[in-house]
């Protein structure tokens, strides 16, 4: 393949169009559902993943707000939104927000890919286990 726009559409290398989610989440004695688009990762996570791994942003807040956005793909969250920063008297988002947002991003990253099977032995053999392995005690001679 020769490395244009037009191959690159027709492989899929581009994330496309939002994917519309429903979350669910408990707010103290309330549970709260929300709709939610999440961006397939990309560009924006990737940055967001570099930036992270260098300690410029933290890693979660940097992949929700790469992530999650309106049904247009705009952003709905900054990283100051999601750590608090933005707005101390308003502070971080509740964990449980979080966590929901986190699997509906989980969820959409993972569409269509199959969990490789375990490995498996033969029959009749058995993994190597630590006490197997040669001992390291020294032998007095």
């Amino acid at each position: 393949m020769k490395l244009n726009i037009t191959a690159l559409q027709q492989a899929g290398s581009f994330t496309g169009r939002p994917v519309e989610r429903e979350i669910t989440w408990r707010q103290g004695e309330d549970s709260l559902t929300a709709t939610v688009f999440v961006r397939p990762l990309g560009y924006r996570s990737a940055v967001s993943d570099v930036l992270a791994s260098a300690g410029k942003q933290d890693g979660v807040a940097g992949r929700i707000a790469s992530c999650i956005c309106d049904e247009n793909g705009a952003p709905v969250f900054t990283v100051a939104d999601i750590t608090g920063d933005a707005d101390p008297s308003r502070g971080a988002l509740d964990g449980n927000l979080t966590m929901a947002l986190m699997a509906a991003i989980q969820e959409v990253t993972n569409m269509g890919k199959t969990t490789p099977s375990p490995n498996s032995t033969k029959p009749g053999t058995k993994s190597p286990s630590a006490s197997d392995a040669p001992s390291r005690k020294r032998k007095n001679a």
